[in-house]
């Protein structure tokens, strides 16, 4: 694909007529990609077990992550309700001697490790399936597409492609940097892993790993590596269920045309129906397959079904 990074419009009209899923599992789906897990895709994901190693792909959820308020986003506010020195006051007012502690937490479902749902995402008024955005998500939420419906499926095949080792300097891509198919291509054969259909697929930056170094700088929201807006035709040919990064936003920012907020999104999300993820952990990981050279493992990745929801935070788990 050639960009005219003048005409943001354009490219997007055609990505979405070339890259359109509409209409392909029936008009009323609400899974879109994750149609391609099927049981046996599952079957073949656990069978990658070996050693019994697991990973938690999960950034943590504090006070001390990226988030600066950017649409509302905040980090997560965590409150105690009752705590040890409630029970040891004799506050609780429990009989013989047992005391507690509860908590609660209150957060945007997008603030730290997460999934993007299906409704989280427009095309000029139109959501996945090409329903009206209006019908689809109303202050009451998603009421077609909402995230509890991906709840039991986000388990299956998951495959590292570690970009940032097979094409980086120093294991890491430079902010800016347009993941290309090429470098998708070239990262698989060099690790000797194939993608296809139903895999859900991680792709490693880098950019976590130095923003761990140098504090969270303009990590939500500013300059990264990503994906290019090129690869809409490999996230439509390859029958991927699933994709996250370890950046804010999946796709390269600065984005690849003028005037452009996000491009990528506006063809995977509605048009392809594609389940995005985003800022996961993948350095722990990525360590130990450029360890054992085994790049492909089970995954689980539920969303909490939170009822009409865009999004939903998640503690994916690697398992080898």
């Amino acid at each position: 694909m050639t960009l005219d990074r003048h005409d943001p419009e354009g490219a997007i009209a055609d990505a979405a007529t070339a890259c359109s899923n509409w209409g392909r599992w029936g008009e009323d789906d609400v899974l879109g990609t994750l149609n391609f897990l099927d049981e046996a895709k599952r079957r073949e994901g656990a069978s990658l077990v070996r050693r019994g190693a697991s990973f938690s792909l999960s950034q943590r959820f504090d006070m001390n992550g990226p988030q600066k308020g950017w649409r509302r986003r905040t980090n997560p506010v965590h409150t105690m309700l009752d705590t040890g020195t409630d029970a040891a006051l004799g506050n609780q007012g429990f009989p013989h001697g047992i005391g507690g502690a509860d908590d609660v937490i209150a957060m945007p479902l997008q603030c730290s490790t997460q999934w993007d749902g299906l409704g989280h995402i427009f095309d000029h008024g139109r959501a996945w399936n090409g329903r009206a955005a209006e019908k689809v998500v109303t202050s009451d939420g998603d009421l077609v597409t909402g995230i509890e419906h991906m709840a039991s499926h986000v388990a299956g095949r998951g495959v590292l492609l570690d970009v940032g080792r097979a094409v980086g300097e120093d294991g890491e891509l430079p902010d800016g940097f347009p993941i290309t198919e090429e470098h998708l291509t070239v990262t698989a054969e060099a690790q000797g892993v194939s993608v296809g259909r139903g895999d859900i697929v991680l792709v490693r930056t880098g950019q976590l790993a130095r923003v761990r170094r140098g504090g969270w700088g303009d990590y939500a929201g500013g300059p990264a590596p990503g994906l290019s807006f090129t690869t809409a035709g490999w996230l439509h040919r390859t029958e991927i269920a699933a994709i996250a990064t370890d950046t804010w936003g999946f796709e390269v920012r600065p984005n690849e045309f003028e005037h452009a907020f996000q491009p990528l999104h506006q063809v995977a999300i509605p048009h392809i129906g594609l389940l995005i993820g985003e800022m996961w952990d993948l350095e722990a990981l990525a360590e130990d397959c450029a360890g054992d050279g085994a790049y492909a493992f089970w995954l689980t990745a539920a969303p909490l079904p939170v009822t009409g929801a865009v999004g939903s935070p998640v503690n994916p788990v690697a398992v080898k």
